[in-house]
């Protein structure tokens, strides 16, 4: 995503004129909006504070554990809807190149996230947890 920026500025001459500047605005989309990005050189894991600070931009209730990956569980009406729900978190995960830890119990189904490159937290542990909470209001509809 870029962003158009102008200004008006006046030259050495005294024209007037127009500056206009793309900036890629990457840092600024929403997390579901972001595409993970291959882990192929190593990266430090995300510290604590970085962390809750990613934890604050997503809506449902995922928890940070030993700061190493977060989790959350999600109710649905039965083991046939658990099931559709996996189904949909596998097919958004192949295409972002980025693989949950998926448990499955009847109607919950809790998924982990971790960067396992890194054995730790990065960006894109919190982009599918994004998109996995965009599937979860979508088959709540």
């Amino acid at each position: 995503m870029f962003a158009l920026f102008s200004f008006l500025k006046i030259n050495e001459y005294g024209k007037k004129i127009i500056m206009c500047y793309y900036i890629y605005a990457y840092y600024s989309m929403k997390l579901a909006d972001k595409k993970c990005v291959p882990c192929e050189v190593k990266i430090p894991p995300m510290k604590e504070d970085e962390i809750q600070k990613h934890l604050s931009y997503l809506s449902l209730a995922w928890k940070a554990v030993d700061s190493r990956k977060i989790a959350c569980e999600f109710k649905l009406k039965n083991f046939k809807e658990a099931i559709r729900f996996v189904n949909d978190i596998a097919e958004v995960a192949e295409l972002e190149g980025h693989h949950p830890d998926i448990f499955i119990s009847y109607n919950k189904v809790r998924i982990e996230l971790l960067t396992h490159c890194i054995n730790g937290l990065s960006e894109n542990d919190f982009i599918l947890a994004a998109k996995i909470e965009n599937l979860f209001k979508k088959l709540k509809k």
